[in-house]
C-alpha cells in the first residue's frame, strides 16, 4: 500500500508524478489550504488567479503546451460554479485538467444546505469523470491517480476531484506511480488500405488539427508532408503544426469558406489530428474521400471518413510516408491559393484608428526590434481572424486560442500561463476590449507574478462579431456596445505599464515599449472594426 501519509499529500504526489508543473485556483477554507500546502512541498506552486474559469484556463494552457496533465483548485458552490466555463474550455479544446474542489461530508449534509449543490452533475456535461474523496478511510491517492489516467486517456478532457477537509487531513496511502497513456498501433488493414488510397491520389492535401501539436506527430506529419509534396492546412489550435513560411504552408482550415478553393481541387483529405469540435457547424462541402488519423474513434459529424487510422500516430504517419509517391501539386499551385487566401482575409486600412491586421504586423514587427520570440494568445472575437491569419507562427504552440469553446476572456489568463511556462519568451495576449472586461481582474495577477506578458487590446467599444450579425434588427441603444474603457490607465492603476494609441505612429512606438519590458505591459489601441464584415464573410461564406 505504501507509506502513509495525509490525504492532500497523497493528492500531491500524484500530481507530481503526473509532471504537474502548477496549481491554479482560488481556495476555499475546507480543503484547499491542505493541498497548496502539500503542493508546495513536492515543488508545485500555487498560482492565487482573481477568478475560477481564469485558473481553469491556465491549466488548460498549462497542459496544452506541457502534453502533461494541469491542475486547479476552488472552493466549493460559487468556486465550482465560477469554474464551470473554465471546464467547459478545457472539455472541447481537449485539455487534460485535474479540478479539485472542496466537498461536503455526509454529516454536513445531515444538517446544512449552506453552499450546497451537486457540484459533479453541475460539471458532468463538461467532464470525462467524477470522483469523491469526502468520506474518511477513501482511497484518496488512487482516486488521483485514476482520474489523471482518465483525463490523459484520448480525447483528453477535465476532470473533478471533490475532495473534504477530513479526508485532506486524515490518513492515506501513496498513491501509485503515474504511467502516460500510450496509444495502441493502428490497425494493419486500415493502414494498408489508407497506404493504397495515398498511392492511388495525385492532389492530396492534408489538415492538421490539435492532436498533431505534439512533437513527435507534428515531426512526423511534416516528413509525410515534404515526401507527398502536397499543401497542408492546420486548424487554429495547430497552428506552427506547418510553418507559416513552409512553401507548402496553404492557409488555415475552419470549415468556412476560404479555404474551399484548393479543397475543391483534392482527390484525397488527410485529417491528422482534426477534431471535429475544431470545424464551424457548416455541412462538409468536400467531394474527395477523408482518411482521418487520430488517437481515438470520434464521431464525425461532417464526413464519414473512408478509412480511420486510430492509436499512435508517429508510426503510422511514417508508415503513411514510406513509398509514398509524389503529388502533382506543385509549388507554384500552392503559393497561388495561398496568396488568394491571404488576400481574401486581408484588413482595409483604418480611418477612424487602426487597421486590425496592422496591429498584428506592427507587433510582428516590434518583436523584430526588440529581439523578442513570444507565444500569441488569441481571445474570440472579429479580432480573432487577423490574429490568426496574419501571426506567422513557426512551431506548434505558437499561437493559443480557445477553438472548441470559443469563450471570451481566454486571452489574458492563457497569456499568464504561457509565460510562466516559458519565461524567456514569454507571451502576448490580442484581446477584444469585450475579451478583457470578462478577465480584467487577471491583470492585477500579471502584475503581482511579474511575468513576461504584453497584452494588446483592439480596442473598438464594441462586440464586433455580433454587430456584423446583427442584420436590420432595430436593437436597444448599447446593446453591444459601451462607452470606450482606458485599459492603459486600469493597467497603470494595478502597477504595470499601461499605453494607449490611435493611430498608427503610435501603436508602433507604444508596442515596442511594451516589448521591450521585462514585466507586464498593456497596449489599448483604437482599432477600426469596419473591415471585419468582408474579411468574415470572406471566411465563412
Amino acid at each position: 500500500m505504501g507509506e502513509e501519509i495525509n490525504g492532500a499529500a497523497a493528492i500531491a504526489t500524484a500530481l507530481h508524478t503526473a509532471g504537474v508543473a502548477r496549481l491554479y485556483g482560488v481556495p476555499g477554507g475546507g480543503s484547499s489550504l491542505d493541498v497548496i500546502e502539500a503542493a508546495r512541498a513536492r515543488g508545485i506552486p500555487f498560482i492565487l488567479t482573481r477568478q475560477e474559469t481564469a485558473a481553469l484556463i491556465m491549466a488548460a494552457t498549462e497542459a496544452e503546451l506541457s502534453h502533461r496533465p494541469g491542475a486547479a483548485l476552488v472552493t466549493r458552490g460559487p468556486g465550482v460554479g465560477n469554474a464551470a466555463n473554465g471546464m467547459a474550455q478545457a472539455s472541447l479544446d481537449r485539455a487534460p485538467v485535474l479540478l479539485i474542489a472542496d466537498g461536503f461530508q455526509a454529516a454536513e449534509r445531515a444538517f446544512a444546505n449552506h453552499q450546497y449543490f451537486d457540484h459533479a452533475a453541475l460539471l458532468a456535461p463538461v467532464s470525462k469523470a467524477a470522483a469523491r474523496a469526502t468520506e474518511p478511510g477513501c482511497a484518496v491517492g488512487a482516486m488521483t491517480g485514476t482520474l489523471l489516467d482518465t483525463a490523459m486517456a484520448a480525447p483528453r478532457g477535465p476532470v473533478l476531484l471533490e475532495l473534504s477537509g477530513g479526508v485532506a487531513r486524515g490518513a492515506a496511502a501513496t498513491p501509485p506511480a503515474f504511467t502516460l497513456p500510450t496509444p495502441p498501433p493502428v490497425d494493419d488493414m486500415a493502414l494498408a488500405g489508407a497506404r493504397r488510397l495515398l498511392a492511388a491520389a495525385q492532389r492530396p492535401v492534408v489538415i492538421a488539427g490539435l492532436e498533431a501539436t505534439e512533437a513527435a506527430t507534428a515531426a512526423a506529419l511534416r516528413a509525410l508532408l515534404d515526401r507527398l509534396g502536397c499543401p497542408g492546412l492546420v486548424t487554429y489550435k495547430a497552428k506552427g503544426v506547418i510553418a507559416d513560411p513552409h512553401p507548402l504552408f496553404a492557409g488555415v482550415f475552419t470549415g468556412g469558406a476560404a479555404e474551399a478553393d484548393i479543397l475543391a481541387e483534392a482527390d484525397l483529405i488527410l485529417l491528422v489530428g482534426a477534431d471535429p469540435v475544431e470545424f464551424i457547424p457548416q455541412p462538409w462541402r468536400y467531394p474527395a474521400p477523408v482518411i482521418d488519423c487520430g488517437t481515438a474513434p470520434r464521431p464525425l459529424h461532417y464526413r464519414t471518413p473512408e478509412i480511420g487510422l486510430y492509436g499512435a500516430l508517429p508510426p503510422a504517419l511514417a508508415a503513411l510516408a514510406e513509398g509514398a509517391p509524389r503529388s502533382a501539386w506543385t509549388d507554384t499551385a500552392i503559393a497561388a491559393h495561398r496568396t488568394a487566401w491571404l488576400a481574401a482575409l486581408s484588413n482595409a486600412a483604418g480611418n477612424r484608428g487602426v487597421s486590425p491586421q496592422d496591429v498584428v504586423a506592427l507587433t510582428q514587427e516590434a518583436c523584430r526590434l526588440t529581439g523578442r520570440d513570444p507565444r500569441v494568445t488569441v481571445d474570440a472575437g472579429a479580432h480573432m481572424f487577423p490574429a490568426t491569419t496574419f501571426w506567422q507562427a513557426h512551431r506548434p504552440g505558437d499561437l493559443l486560442i480557445s477553438n472548441g469553446l470559443a469563450t471570451m476572456g481566454f486571452a489574458l489568463p492563457a497569456g499568464i500561463a504561457a509565460a510562466l511556462h516559458d519565461p524567456v519568451r514569454g507571451a502576448i495576449a490580442f484581446t477584444g476590449d469585450g475579451g478583457l472586461l470578462m478577465a480584467l481582474g487577471e491583470l492585477a495577477t500579471a502584475v503581482a507574478l511579474g511575468v513576461k506578458l504584453t497584452v494588446v487590446v483592439f480596442n473598438d467599444a464594441t462586440l464586433s462579431l455580433i454587430d456584423i450579425k446583427k442584420g436590420g434588427r432595430d436593437l436597444p441603444e448599447a446593446a453591444l456596445g459601451w462607452p470606450e474603457a482606458d485599459f492603459a490607465a486600469t493597467m497603470q492603476a494595478l502597477g504595470g505599464l499601461g499605453l494607449r494609441a490611435t493611430d498608427t505612429a503610435g501603436a508602433r512606438a507604444a508596442l515596442a515599449k511594451a516589448l521591450a519590458s521585462e514585466g507586464p505591459a498593456l497596449v489599448d489601441i483604437r482599432v477600426d472594426p469596419g473591415s471585419y464584415p468582408a474579411q468574415i464573410k470572406a471566411l465563412r461564406g
